[in-house]
C-alpha cells in the first residue's frame, strides 16, 4: 500500500490471548540452522493489501510485484514458497494479523513509523520512498498550495493522508479506501489531484499517460517487512537475504524490473 501511516493500536483481549497461547504450528531451519516458526508447514506466508503496484497486483491468477520478489529471496533461503494473503490494511499495521497467525510477514509497501513499531517489529529498510501528487496532465495542480480550495485524493490509512492533512490548509481531502479507486478519482475528476507515494504514482502515470506526476515532497520514508513482535528469528532471515541481495546485484536486478532508474541506496 501506500507509504501507509499507522492507525492507534488498539489491543484486545483476542489478541492478547493469541500472542500468550502462540499463532504458529510448523518450523523450518534458517540459514544459521536457527529455527523459524511459520503458520503453515512449506509456507512462507505474506500478508498485503492489492493492489499497489508495482509492490503487489495481480495478474491473471498470480500476485505479482517488486515486494512479491523482495520476499521471494527470504523464502528460498527457508527453501520454502511464498503464498500471499490479501487483506484490509489495518489488520497490518496493527499487528493484528500477525498476531492471529493470518501470516508470517507483511510486506505491503508499509513505511516504518515510530506508532507501526510498536505493534510489531520491522526489517531493516529495504526502499526509499517519498510522498508525491499526481493530476491530469497539463494541469495546474504542481503543488498543495495551487489545491487551495479543491478536493485532494488521499488513501485511508497512509503517510500521504497525514502529509496532505497536515500541510494542506484550505483544501477538502476526499479519503479512499484503496490506491485503485483513488487514482480512478483522478481520471474522472472527482478530485482534483492525489497524494500518495512516488513510486506507485510513477508507474501509474507511465501506463496512464493522461495523468501526470506533478511534485514530490521529500518525506524522508523508508518501507520495512513486518513481522510479530519477538519474532527476531524471521527478522534476522530477511535481513540477511535482502542484504546478500544487495551485495550481489539481485536487489538492483529486481529494481530494475519495476521501476526505470537503478535504486539510488
Amino acid at each position: 500500500m501506500s507509504a501507509r501511516t499507522a492507525l492507534p493500536l488498539i489491543a484486545t483481549v483476542a489478541a492478547l490471548v493469541v500472542v500468550s497461547t502462540g499463532c504458529t504450528s510448523t518450523k523450518t531451519s534458517g540459514s544459521d540452522g536457527s529455527k523459524i516458526e511459520l503458520v503453515k508447514a512449506g509456507k512462507l506466508t505474506t500478508c498485503t493489501h492489492l493492489p499497489y503496484e508495482p509492490f503487489q497486483s495481480r495478474k491473471g491468477n498470480k500476485v505479482v510485484g517488486f515486494d512479491v520478489d523482495i520476499v521471494d529471496l527470504v523464502a528460498k533461503e527457508l527453501k520454502v514458497t511464498q503464498e500471499i494473503v490479501d487483506t484490509p490494511f489495518e489488520g497490518i499495521q496493527t499487528g493484528e494479523d500477525l498476531n492471529a497467525g493470518k501470516c508470517d510477514l507483511a510486506a505491503a509497501g508499509m513505511t516504518i513509523t515510530p506508532v507501526r513499531e510498536q505493534n510489531l517489529d520491522f526489517s531493516a529498510p529495504y526502499f526509499d520512498a517519498t510522498q508525491a501528487l499526481i493530476a491530469k496532465k497539463g494541469s495546474a495542480f504542481t503543488s498543495l498550495a495551487s489545491l487551495k480550495g479543491k478536493k485532494l485524493g488521499v488513501q485511508q490509512g497512509t503517510t500521504g493522508e497525514t502529509y496532505a492533512k497536515k500541510n494542506g490548509a484550505g483544501i477538502e481531502t476526499v479519503q479512499f479506501e484503496d490506491v485503485a479507486l483513488l487514482l480512478t478519482a483522478v481520471k474522472t475528476g472527482q478530485v482534483a489531484a492525489a497524494v500518495n507515494d512516488n513510486g506507485v504514482l510513477f508507474e501509474y502515470a507511465r501506463k496512464n499517460p493522461d495523468t501526470a506526476v506533478t511534485a514530490e515532497f521529500e518525506t524522508g520514508e523508508k518501507y520495512g517487512i513486518g513481522v510479530r513482535t519477538g519474532n527476531t528469528a524471521l527478522r534476522a532471515e530477511i535481513d540477511k537475504a535482502v542484504k546478500a541481495a544487495r551485495a550481489d546485484g539481485r536487489y538492483d536486478a529486481i529494481y530494475k524490473k519495476w521501476f526505470p532508474a537503478a535504486p539510488k541506496n
